[in-house]
């Protein structure tokens, strides 16, 4: 194979209690990267259309990182060319950095072969979110390499793995057109926790995935409330609790906040629903007269995807 296109979903990560635990992809939201084998061994990263801040150079950007090291452990010394289209900004909270470092590893295991396995790969995309966020966390990249909803066990060693979930379960998100960088706003967040707050975090983080794969959306709802990044990062983002009172009161399942933020979700029964809330999302933040886009989505079950 010389050449491949890909698709690599969006992502929520921390999904309400899940810190650095849950994640899940989208439908329809996130990059298409293409790739081809160069007859030198220089890795050519196109400029990204409305992006000119992000790096070309491969050992500054995302996906570069992440290809210098697999060609490194292949031990092939042949160049690239990528050409990778972002339909999600960066500082969004929405897994921009772990789609292009996902994307860029299947991309480039389907073009050797196949020799890495999942893990592997997502180790790989790993590098690339710590060179944005300064930590080598996989909520985002597995949820995207993988598809589903995912759950980190561990890292030492990394341990992932996806459960069941509702069918029906639909998400409405809206990301206010801000940025919030990820490695600020891991800095605010509090060392260290009480140990009645610990506990209620575990049965949070408990309830929810007995509600996923119970097929329970009120536990789901319920189990929705996270004492570690929410109630800091919410005062990053304009409007947060008037915007999660709304939707809960107009028949959502559960709230919070996507990743770092500011992209909010909110968790609903049915595609038409979803689309309710989305549209009362954009409503609010159109009256705080804040720039915003709006997604509807499933939960995607495929991951990155070869798309041609």
């Amino acid at each position: 194979m010389d050449k491949i296109k890909i698709f690599a979903p969006a992502t929520i990560a921390n999904v309400g209690p899940g810190y650095d635990i849950f994640g899940l992809a989208l439908e329809h939201i996130g990059d298409t990267i293409e790739m081809s084998w160069r007859d030198d061994d220089q890795i050519q990263i196109d400029p990204l259309d409305g992006f000119p801040e992000i790096p070309v150079a491969a050992s500054k950007n995302i996906a570069g990182i992440v290809v210098l090291e697999m060609l490194k452990k292949q031990n092939i010394k042949k160049g690239l060319n990528i050409r990778i289209s972002k339909n999600v900004m960066p500082g969004s909270g929405l897994g921009s950095s772990g789609s292009s470092a996902a994307g860029a590893a299947f991309a480039l295991n389907e073009l050797l072969g196949k020799p890495f396995s999942s893990t592997e790969l997502i180790q790989f995309a790993m590098l690339g979110e710590k060179a944005t966020s300064g930590k080598a966390h996989a909520d985002n990249v597995a949820a995207s390499l993988l598809g589903g909803f995912t759950i980190i066990k561990g890292y030492k060693p990394l341990q992932i793995f996806n459960i069941p979930f509702p069918e029906n379960l639909y998400i409405a998100v809206v990301h206010p057109q801000i940025e919030v960088k990820t490695s600020d706003s891991k800095k605010v967040l509090k060392k260290e926790l009480g140990l009645d707050a610990v506990i209620q975090q575990g049965g949070n983080i408990a309830g929810l995935v007995a509600g996923l794969m119970g097929n329970d959306f009120k536990l789901i709802g319920a189990s929705m409330n996270d004492l570690i990044a929410e109630p800091i990062r919410s005062f990053l983002i304009p409007g947060y609790h008037q915007a999660k009172k709304m939707v809960l009161e107009n028949g959502a399942i559960g709230c919070s906040i996507s990743g770092s933020g500011p992209s909010i979700f909110a968790f609903t029964d049915g595609k038409a629903k979803a689309k309710e809330i989305a549209k009362l999302l954009s409503d609010f933040y159109n009256q705080l007269e804040i720039d915003n886009k709006v997604y509807c989505s499933a939960i995607n079950k495929k991951g990155c995807e070869v798309i041609l």
